[in-house]
Protein backbone atom coordinates (compact mmCIF):
# COMPACT_ATOMS: atom_id res chain seq x y z
CA UNK A 1 0.00 0.00 0.00
CA UNK A 2 1.52 3.32 -1.00
CA UNK A 3 0.80 7.01 -0.89
CA UNK A 4 2.29 9.97 -2.72
CA UNK A 5 4.97 11.91 -0.80
CA UNK A 6 3.03 15.18 -1.05
CA UNK A 7 -0.07 13.53 0.43
CA UNK A 8 1.62 12.25 3.61
CA UNK A 9 1.29 15.69 5.22
CA UNK A 10 -1.18 18.26 3.90
CA UNK A 11 -1.29 21.76 5.40
CA UNK A 12 -4.39 23.78 4.56
CA UNK A 13 -4.34 27.46 5.40
CA UNK A 14 -7.57 29.02 6.78
CA UNK A 15 -10.03 30.90 4.59
CA UNK A 16 -10.46 33.62 7.21
CA UNK A 17 -7.88 35.39 9.36
CA UNK A 18 -7.85 34.13 12.93
CA UNK A 19 -9.06 30.63 12.08
CA UNK A 20 -6.75 27.64 12.67
CA UNK A 21 -4.57 26.01 10.05
CA UNK A 22 -5.44 22.34 9.43
CA UNK A 23 -2.61 19.77 9.31
CA UNK A 24 -3.55 16.33 7.99
CA UNK A 25 -1.14 13.38 8.34
CA UNK A 26 -1.80 10.07 6.59
CA UNK A 27 0.92 7.41 6.97
CA UNK A 28 1.86 4.01 8.42
CA UNK A 29 1.62 3.87 12.20
CA UNK A 30 4.32 3.32 14.80
CA UNK A 31 4.42 3.44 18.58
CA UNK A 32 4.97 7.01 19.75
CA UNK A 33 4.22 8.66 16.41
CA UNK A 34 1.73 11.07 18.03
CA UNK A 35 4.39 12.15 20.51
CA UNK A 36 6.94 12.79 17.75
CA UNK A 37 4.46 14.83 15.71
CA UNK A 38 3.38 16.92 18.72
CA UNK A 39 7.02 17.62 19.64
CA UNK A 40 7.70 18.96 16.13
CA UNK A 41 4.59 21.14 16.23
CA UNK A 42 5.64 22.47 19.65
CA UNK A 43 9.16 23.18 18.33
CA UNK A 44 7.67 25.38 15.60
CA UNK A 45 5.82 27.41 18.24
CA UNK A 46 2.32 26.32 17.24
CA UNK A 47 -0.64 25.76 19.54
CA UNK A 48 -2.91 22.77 18.92
CA UNK A 49 -6.52 23.80 19.53
CA UNK A 50 -8.14 20.60 18.30
CA UNK A 51 -7.02 17.13 17.26
CA UNK A 52 -8.34 13.83 15.90
CA UNK A 53 -6.36 10.59 15.76
CA UNK A 54 -7.42 7.20 14.39
CA UNK A 55 -5.43 4.06 13.55
CA UNK A 56 -5.92 0.35 12.92
CA UNK A 57 -2.42 -0.40 14.23
CA UNK A 58 -0.89 -0.35 10.76
CA UNK A 59 -2.08 2.89 9.19
CA UNK A 60 -2.98 6.12 10.95
CA UNK A 61 -4.86 9.28 10.10
CA UNK A 62 -4.19 12.40 12.18
CA UNK A 63 -5.69 15.87 11.93
CA UNK A 64 -4.44 18.84 13.97
CA UNK A 65 -6.00 22.30 14.02
CA UNK A 66 -3.19 24.70 14.96
CA UNK A 67 -2.67 28.40 15.53
CA UNK A 68 0.54 29.91 14.14
CA UNK A 69 1.70 33.38 13.20
CA UNK A 70 3.15 35.25 10.24
CA UNK A 71 6.65 33.89 11.05
CA UNK A 72 5.67 30.22 10.87
CA UNK A 73 7.70 28.36 8.25
CA UNK A 74 4.99 26.05 6.96
CA UNK A 75 7.01 24.38 4.20
CA UNK A 76 9.78 23.47 6.64
CA UNK A 77 7.21 22.24 9.16
CA UNK A 78 5.77 19.94 6.51
CA UNK A 79 9.22 18.59 5.72
CA UNK A 80 9.91 17.82 9.40
CA UNK A 81 6.51 16.15 9.89
CA UNK A 82 7.03 13.98 6.81
CA UNK A 83 10.46 13.04 8.16
CA UNK A 84 8.88 11.82 11.42
CA UNK A 85 6.47 9.51 9.58
CA UNK A 86 7.46 5.91 8.83
CA UNK A 87 8.21 5.02 5.21
CA UNK A 88 5.05 4.84 3.17
CA UNK A 89 6.30 1.91 1.07
CA UNK A 90 4.91 -0.56 3.57
CA UNK A 91 2.34 -0.73 6.31
CA UNK A 92 2.80 -4.37 7.31
CA UNK A 93 2.92 -5.58 10.89
CA UNK A 94 6.57 -6.58 10.35
CA UNK A 95 7.48 -3.00 9.38
CA UNK A 96 5.49 -1.69 12.31
CA UNK A 97 7.66 -3.40 14.87
CA UNK A 98 10.96 -3.09 12.99
CA UNK A 99 10.80 0.71 13.29
CA UNK A 100 10.96 0.35 17.05
CA UNK A 101 13.85 -2.14 17.03
CA UNK A 102 16.24 -0.15 14.88
CA UNK A 103 18.29 2.44 16.76
CA UNK A 104 18.94 5.57 14.70
CA UNK A 105 22.51 6.76 14.36
CA UNK A 106 23.18 9.46 16.98
CA UNK A 107 23.67 12.89 15.40
CA UNK A 108 27.09 14.51 15.25
CA UNK A 109 27.78 16.98 18.06
CA UNK A 110 29.37 20.33 17.27
CA UNK A 111 30.88 22.93 19.59
CA UNK A 112 29.87 26.52 18.89
CA UNK A 113 32.30 28.88 20.65
CA UNK A 114 30.91 32.39 20.70
CA UNK A 115 32.74 35.33 22.26
CA UNK A 116 31.05 38.73 22.47
CA UNK A 117 30.49 41.83 24.55
CA UNK A 118 27.66 41.43 27.01
CA UNK A 119 24.26 43.10 26.81
CA UNK A 120 20.82 42.38 28.21
CA UNK A 121 18.86 39.79 26.26
CA UNK A 122 21.92 38.62 24.33
CA UNK A 123 21.59 34.95 25.26
CA UNK A 124 17.93 34.88 24.26
CA UNK A 125 18.72 36.45 20.89
CA UNK A 126 21.43 33.86 20.23
CA UNK A 127 19.13 31.04 21.33
CA UNK A 128 16.44 32.34 18.99
CA UNK A 129 18.83 32.26 16.03
CA UNK A 130 19.88 28.69 16.82
CA UNK A 131 16.24 27.61 17.02
CA UNK A 132 15.48 29.32 13.73
CA UNK A 133 18.39 27.48 12.09
CA UNK A 134 17.19 24.15 13.60
CA UNK A 135 20.34 23.78 15.67
CA UNK A 136 19.43 21.88 18.83
CA UNK A 137 21.23 22.86 22.03
CA UNK A 138 22.35 19.74 23.90
CA UNK A 139 24.55 21.44 26.47
CA UNK A 140 25.51 25.02 27.12
CA UNK A 141 28.10 26.75 29.27
CA UNK A 142 27.78 30.53 29.47
CA UNK A 143 30.15 32.65 31.54
CA UNK A 144 30.76 36.37 31.92
CA UNK A 145 34.21 37.89 32.51
CA UNK A 146 34.83 40.92 34.77
CA UNK A 147 35.53 43.11 31.72
CA UNK A 148 32.02 42.55 30.33
CA UNK A 149 32.81 39.86 27.80
CA UNK A 150 30.77 36.69 27.40
CA UNK A 151 32.07 33.27 26.39
CA UNK A 152 29.29 30.95 25.24
CA UNK A 153 29.96 27.26 24.62
CA UNK A 154 27.04 25.56 22.88
CA UNK A 155 27.12 21.84 22.19
CA UNK A 156 24.64 21.52 19.34
CA UNK A 157 23.29 19.07 16.79
CA UNK A 158 21.97 19.97 13.36
CA UNK A 159 18.51 18.78 12.36
CA UNK A 160 19.49 19.34 8.73
CA UNK A 161 22.78 17.39 9.19
CA UNK A 162 24.75 20.00 7.24
CA UNK A 163 26.83 21.71 9.93
CA UNK A 164 29.96 19.90 8.79
CA UNK A 165 29.88 21.99 5.58
CA UNK A 166 31.53 25.39 5.31
CA UNK A 167 28.41 26.89 3.74
CA UNK A 168 26.21 25.90 6.69
CA UNK A 169 28.79 27.22 9.18
CA UNK A 170 29.10 30.52 7.33
CA UNK A 171 25.31 30.84 7.18
CA UNK A 172 25.15 30.29 10.95
CA UNK A 173 27.78 32.98 11.52
CA UNK A 174 25.93 35.47 9.29
CA UNK A 175 22.67 34.91 11.15
CA UNK A 176 24.40 35.39 14.51
CA UNK A 177 26.21 38.50 13.29
CA UNK A 178 22.93 39.98 12.03
CA UNK A 179 21.32 39.74 15.47
CA UNK A 180 24.42 40.54 17.54
CA UNK A 181 25.88 43.38 15.46
CA UNK A 182 29.16 44.83 16.67
CA UNK A 183 28.99 42.94 19.99
CA UNK A 184 30.31 39.76 18.34
CA UNK A 185 34.06 39.20 18.76
CA UNK A 186 34.61 35.69 17.45
CA UNK A 187 32.63 32.64 16.37
CA UNK A 188 34.00 29.13 15.81
CA UNK A 189 32.24 25.85 15.02
CA UNK A 190 33.95 22.48 15.20
CA UNK A 191 32.97 18.83 15.31
CA UNK A 192 33.68 17.28 18.68
CA UNK A 193 33.67 13.76 20.07
CA UNK A 194 31.32 12.58 22.77
CA UNK A 195 34.21 12.45 25.23
CA UNK A 196 34.92 16.17 24.86
CA UNK A 197 31.23 17.01 25.22
CA UNK A 198 31.10 14.94 28.41
CA UNK A 199 33.93 17.00 29.90
CA UNK A 200 31.70 20.05 29.78
CA UNK A 201 28.73 18.25 31.30
CA UNK A 202 27.05 20.11 34.13
CA UNK A 203 27.68 18.97 37.68
CA UNK A 204 25.79 15.72 38.34
CA UNK A 205 25.13 16.78 41.91
CA UNK A 206 22.13 18.84 42.93
CA UNK A 207 21.45 19.97 46.51
CA UNK A 208 19.26 17.42 48.27
CA UNK A 209 16.70 20.07 49.24
CA UNK A 210 16.25 20.93 45.57
CA UNK A 211 15.76 17.31 44.54
CA UNK A 212 13.19 16.77 47.27
CA UNK A 213 11.22 19.96 46.62
CA UNK A 214 11.38 20.08 42.83
CA UNK A 215 11.21 16.47 41.77
CA UNK A 216 8.38 14.98 43.81
CA UNK A 217 6.70 12.45 41.54
CA UNK A 218 3.32 12.17 43.23
CA UNK A 219 0.39 14.54 43.41
CA UNK A 220 0.25 16.40 46.74
CA UNK A 221 -2.90 15.96 48.81
CA UNK A 222 -3.31 19.71 49.00
CA UNK A 223 -1.96 22.50 46.82
CA UNK A 224 0.08 25.17 48.63
CA UNK A 225 -1.23 28.70 48.59
CA UNK A 226 -0.32 30.53 45.37
CA UNK A 227 0.96 27.32 43.77
CA UNK A 228 2.11 27.77 40.17
CA UNK A 229 0.57 24.62 38.75
CA UNK A 230 -2.20 23.53 36.46
CA UNK A 231 -5.34 22.76 38.44
CA UNK A 232 -8.74 21.05 38.09
CA UNK A 233 -7.27 17.91 36.51
CA UNK A 234 -9.49 14.88 36.02
CA UNK A 235 -8.25 11.55 34.60
CA UNK A 236 -10.73 8.67 34.44
CA UNK A 237 -10.54 5.19 32.86
CA UNK A 238 -13.43 3.09 31.61
CA UNK A 239 -13.37 -0.43 30.17
CA UNK A 240 -17.13 -0.79 29.62
CA UNK A 241 -17.51 1.24 26.41
CA UNK A 242 -15.26 -0.77 24.09
CA UNK A 243 -14.62 -4.53 23.84
CA UNK A 244 -10.96 -4.04 22.95
CA UNK A 245 -9.92 -0.66 24.31
CA UNK A 246 -9.65 1.29 27.53
CA UNK A 247 -11.19 4.76 27.35
CA UNK A 248 -9.13 7.48 29.03
CA UNK A 249 -10.97 10.76 29.59
CA UNK A 250 -8.98 13.83 30.61
CA UNK A 251 -10.33 17.24 31.58
CA UNK A 252 -7.75 19.88 32.46
CA UNK A 253 -6.52 23.42 31.96
CA UNK A 254 -4.78 24.06 28.64
CA UNK A 255 -1.07 24.83 28.56
CA UNK A 256 1.71 25.03 26.00
CA UNK A 257 2.58 21.52 24.84
CA UNK A 258 -0.39 19.88 26.60
CA UNK A 259 -0.94 17.24 23.92
CA UNK A 260 2.81 16.57 23.77
CA UNK A 261 2.86 15.93 27.55
CA UNK A 262 0.05 13.40 27.21
CA UNK A 263 1.56 11.69 24.18
CA UNK A 264 5.08 11.41 25.63
CA UNK A 265 3.66 9.83 28.80
CA UNK A 266 1.74 7.23 26.79
CA UNK A 267 4.81 6.60 24.63
CA UNK A 268 6.97 5.98 27.71
CA UNK A 269 4.36 3.47 28.94
CA UNK A 270 4.33 1.80 25.49
CA UNK A 271 0.63 2.54 25.11
CA UNK A 272 -0.96 2.64 21.66
CA UNK A 273 -3.78 5.05 20.78
CA UNK A 274 -6.41 3.63 18.43
CA UNK A 275 -8.66 6.67 18.46
CA UNK A 276 -8.39 10.05 20.12
CA UNK A 277 -10.06 13.43 20.15
CA UNK A 278 -8.75 16.66 21.66
CA UNK A 279 -10.77 19.87 21.96
CA UNK A 280 -10.26 23.19 23.71
CA UNK A 281 -13.22 24.81 25.42
CA UNK A 282 -13.95 28.24 26.81
CA UNK A 283 -11.84 29.64 29.67
CA UNK A 284 -8.81 27.59 28.63
CA UNK A 285 -10.20 24.16 29.49
CA UNK A 286 -9.50 21.03 27.43
CA UNK A 287 -11.25 17.72 26.98
CA UNK A 288 -9.39 14.67 25.69
CA UNK A 289 -10.88 11.24 24.91
CA UNK A 290 -8.44 8.43 24.09
CA UNK A 291 -9.19 4.79 23.26
CA UNK A 292 -5.97 2.99 24.11
CA UNK A 293 -4.50 -0.49 24.43
CA UNK A 294 -1.30 -2.08 25.60
CA UNK A 295 1.45 -3.19 23.23
CA UNK A 296 0.02 -6.74 23.36
CA UNK A 297 -3.23 -5.44 21.87
CA UNK A 298 -5.25 -5.79 25.05
CA UNK A 299 -7.08 -3.21 27.15
CA UNK A 300 -5.75 -2.20 30.58
CA UNK A 301 -7.69 -4.22 33.17
CA UNK A 302 -5.10 -4.51 35.94
CA UNK A 303 -6.07 -1.92 38.60
CA UNK A 304 -2.43 -1.33 39.53
CA UNK A 305 -1.53 -0.53 35.91
CA UNK A 306 -4.55 1.75 35.61
CA UNK A 307 -3.59 3.60 38.79
CA UNK A 308 0.06 3.94 37.71
CA UNK A 309 -0.85 5.39 34.32
CA UNK A 310 -3.58 7.73 35.59
CA UNK A 311 -1.32 8.98 38.42
CA UNK A 312 1.51 9.70 35.99
CA UNK A 313 -0.83 11.52 33.61
CA UNK A 314 -2.19 13.67 36.43
CA UNK A 315 1.31 14.50 37.61
CA UNK A 316 2.54 15.43 34.12
CA UNK A 317 -0.46 17.71 33.56
CA UNK A 318 -0.29 19.16 37.06
CA UNK A 319 3.37 20.12 36.72
CA UNK A 320 4.94 19.27 33.33
CA UNK A 321 8.02 21.32 34.25
CA UNK A 322 9.60 22.27 37.56
CA UNK A 323 10.71 25.82 38.36
CA UNK A 324 12.51 27.08 41.46
CA UNK A 325 14.53 30.14 42.46
CA UNK A 326 17.10 29.28 45.14
CA UNK A 327 20.24 30.56 46.80
CA UNK A 328 23.58 29.41 45.43
CA UNK A 329 25.96 30.69 48.05
CA UNK A 330 25.48 34.46 48.09
CA UNK A 331 23.90 34.45 44.63
CA UNK A 332 20.47 33.73 43.17
CA UNK A 333 19.97 30.74 40.90
CA UNK A 334 17.01 29.86 38.68
CA UNK A 335 16.42 26.15 38.15
CA UNK A 336 14.09 24.68 35.54
CA UNK A 337 13.69 20.97 34.92
CA UNK A 338 11.70 18.90 32.47
CA UNK A 339 11.46 15.11 32.18
CA UNK A 340 13.27 13.43 29.30
CA UNK A 341 11.48 10.85 27.17
CA UNK A 342 12.74 7.27 27.40
CA UNK A 343 13.88 7.77 23.80
CA UNK A 344 16.29 10.43 25.11
CA UNK A 345 14.50 13.41 23.58
CA UNK A 346 13.80 16.48 25.71
CA UNK A 347 11.13 19.15 25.56
CA UNK A 348 11.80 21.74 22.83
CA UNK A 349 12.23 25.52 23.33
CA UNK A 350 12.69 25.39 27.11
CA UNK A 351 15.94 27.36 27.13
CA UNK A 352 14.45 29.77 24.57
CA UNK A 353 11.47 30.50 26.84
CA UNK A 354 13.61 30.83 29.98
CA UNK A 355 15.88 33.41 28.38
CA UNK A 356 12.88 35.27 26.93
CA UNK A 357 11.24 35.50 30.37
CA UNK A 358 14.47 36.86 31.92
CA UNK A 359 14.80 39.35 29.06
CA UNK A 360 11.26 40.55 29.78
CA UNK A 361 12.23 41.01 33.43
CA UNK A 362 15.39 42.92 32.39
CA UNK A 363 17.56 40.40 34.23
CA UNK A 364 21.03 39.47 32.92
CA UNK A 365 22.48 35.97 33.03
CA UNK A 366 25.89 35.52 34.62
CA UNK A 367 26.24 31.75 34.18
CA UNK A 368 24.10 29.08 32.52
CA UNK A 369 24.37 25.29 32.41
CA UNK A 370 22.24 22.52 30.92
CA UNK A 371 22.72 18.99 32.21
CA UNK A 372 20.86 15.72 32.56
CA UNK A 373 20.36 14.01 35.90
CA UNK A 374 18.84 10.71 36.99
CA UNK A 375 16.47 11.49 39.86
CA UNK A 376 14.33 8.69 41.18
CA UNK A 377 13.65 6.40 38.23
CA UNK A 378 13.60 9.18 35.63
CA UNK A 379 16.01 11.30 33.63
CA UNK A 380 15.59 15.07 33.84
CA UNK A 381 16.99 17.91 31.80
CA UNK A 382 18.00 20.58 34.30
CA UNK A 383 18.70 24.22 33.44
CA UNK A 384 20.74 26.11 36.03
CA UNK A 385 20.84 29.88 35.51
CA UNK A 386 22.94 32.03 37.80
CA UNK A 387 21.44 35.50 37.70
CA UNK A 388 23.56 38.64 37.41
CA UNK A 389 22.48 40.70 40.40
CA UNK A 390 24.77 43.66 39.73
CA UNK A 391 23.85 46.27 42.34
CA UNK A 392 21.24 43.91 43.74
CA UNK A 393 18.35 41.93 42.28
CA UNK A 394 15.41 44.32 42.10
CA UNK A 395 12.85 41.68 41.05
CA UNK A 396 11.48 39.48 43.87
CA UNK A 397 12.26 35.79 43.58
CA UNK A 398 8.57 34.91 43.60
CA UNK A 399 8.03 37.21 40.60
CA UNK A 400 10.90 35.61 38.68
CA UNK A 401 9.46 32.15 39.31
CA UNK A 402 5.98 33.25 38.29
CA UNK A 403 7.01 34.92 35.02
CA UNK A 404 9.29 32.05 33.96
CA UNK A 405 6.58 29.49 34.76
CA UNK A 406 3.89 31.37 32.85
CA UNK A 407 6.16 31.77 29.83
CA UNK A 408 6.94 28.05 29.79
CA UNK A 409 3.25 27.17 30.16
CA UNK A 410 2.08 29.70 27.55
CA UNK A 411 0.02 31.61 30.09
CA UNK A 412 1.36 35.10 29.33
Amino acid sequence: MGILYDDVVIIRQPDKEGEPTVITINCPDKTGLGCDLCRIILFFGLSIVRGDVSTDGKWCYVVFWVIGDSQTRWSLLKKRLVGACPSCSSASAIFYYRSELQSPKPPDVFLLKLCSYDRKGLLHDVTGVLCELELTIKKVKVSTTPDGRVMDLFFITDTRELLHSRKRQEDTYEHLKAIMGNTIISCDIELVGTGIAACFQASPFLPSAITEDMFHLEMPDELPSGSLTSNNISVTMDNSLSPGHTLVQIVCQDHKGLLYDIMRTLKDYNIQISYGRFTTKQRGNCEIDLFIMQVDGKKIVDPSKQNALSSRLRMELFQPLRVAVVSRGPDTELLVANPVELSGKGRPLVFHDITLALKMLDICIFLAEIGRHIIGDREWEVYRILLDEGDGLSVPRSKIKEIVWKKLMGWE
